[in-house]
């Protein structure tokens, strides 16, 4: 393992660095946010996966004040891999992460609220038809809305109505026949990402008096997350030096490619959580969340080598797994 070390200057931080162009230029960027006066806490959110293990490197060599403060969300369900790195990080390091519990642990809130079924947007649609008791009904947008005249812009959905097709159902082949068929009793809702992440980091940003939140979102990583955001850095406002509510919000990783990535950790020899090294799995994100691209593979790699942990994802996604592998195989039967 390379010995890690600060550095005083930028030219100092460069001098070793890999000659690839968008680490240069995310390590120039990276030194100039950082070490910026206007910014007396700064806050870097750490998730334990592998982009969060360059993002951390990549901070914690800017940071020459070390006025940084490193901070991760349990969200009540995690892998024991992903706290065995935390330790591992903070001792490689010589930091300390903040641990922050949810406003709801996922558990909980799935009881309460419902679970995540397909992406976040269908389990929006589907938890707003249910709260005015849909029937799951075959029938013409103009006949549902007035069954249902206080719930428009899922019924649009529902119906195909949208002025996007990716707000629309069709948008996956063979869900409403699914539906239809199968009326499912189970509630939807994506609310668990709601209490165990973003009120948790408005609250952490907020009760810290933060100027900057620092995240490990990289464009080509793809997915909702990526596609939200057109450059790295965001401000507050416009007028942000004069008005200092809020924080302005900084992705140091966003423009690295999956090769820059590589060459960045063969580098600097970033060593990634068992997830990776031992149960293979592609990437973490919300542990055994039933959105997840690969969630068959990460529960069989699951049950394995954390089957306690195996058997919380059941009890708590359980119906979503079940539910979501009829749709595979009824869409699967189509034609």
């Amino acid at each position: 393992m390379m010995e890690r070390k600060k550095a005083n200057t930028l030219e100092e931080l460069l001098k070793d660095c890999p000659q690839n162009f968008a680490v240069l230029k995310m390590f120039t960027k990276t030194w100039t946010v950082v070490n910026d006066p206007l910014y007396e806490r700064i806050a870097c959110k750490i998730s334990g996966g592998s982009d969060s293990d360059v993002m951390l490197d990549v901070i914690w060599r800017c940071d020459r004040e070390s006025k940084v403060t490193y901070v991760w969300f349990d969200t009540g369900l995690e892998y024991q891999a992903t706290k065995d790195h935390l330790a591992h990080l903070e001792a490689q390091y010589g930091i300390r992460i903040q641990r922050e519990r949810a406003v709801l642990p996922i558990p909980l809130s799935v009881k309460k609220c419902g679970t995540p079924f397909i992406n976040k947007r269908v389990s929006d649609y589907l938890e707003r038809l249910q709260r005015h008791g849909f029937m799951w009904e075959d029938e013409p947008y103009e006949q549902l809305a007035r069954s249902y005249p206080n719930c428009q812009t899922a019924l649009k959905w529902w119906c195909n109505t949208a002025k996007s097709e990716q707000f629309c159902i069709a948008h996956h082949k063979g869900l409403k026949e699914f539906l239809i068929q199968e009326k499912p009793s189970v509630r939807f809702s994506c609310k668990c990402c709601e209490y165990a992440k973003k009120k948790v980091g408005n609250r952490v940003m907020n009760e810290g008096s933060f100027d900057l939140d620092i995240i490990g979102v990289r464009k080509a990583e793809g997915g909702p997350r990526a596609t939200a955001y057109k450059s790295c850095f965001d401000r507050r406002s416009e007028s942000w030096q004069e008005d200092r509510i809020g924080w302005d919000t900084y992705r140091p990783l966003f423009w690295l490619t999956n090769e820059d990535k590589r060459q960045y950790v063969e580098a600097y020899q970033i060593a990634h959580s068992a997830c990776y090294t031992r149960y293979h799995l592609r990437r973490t994100g919300c542990a055994g969340c039933p959105l997840g691209r690969d969630i068959q593979a990460e529960l069989e790699a699951i049950r394995e080598f954390e089957p306690k942990f195996y058997a919380a994802c059941i009890h708590t996604f359980g119906a979503s797994y079940e539910l979501t592998e009829r749709y595979r195989k009824f869409k699967a039967g189509q034609v």
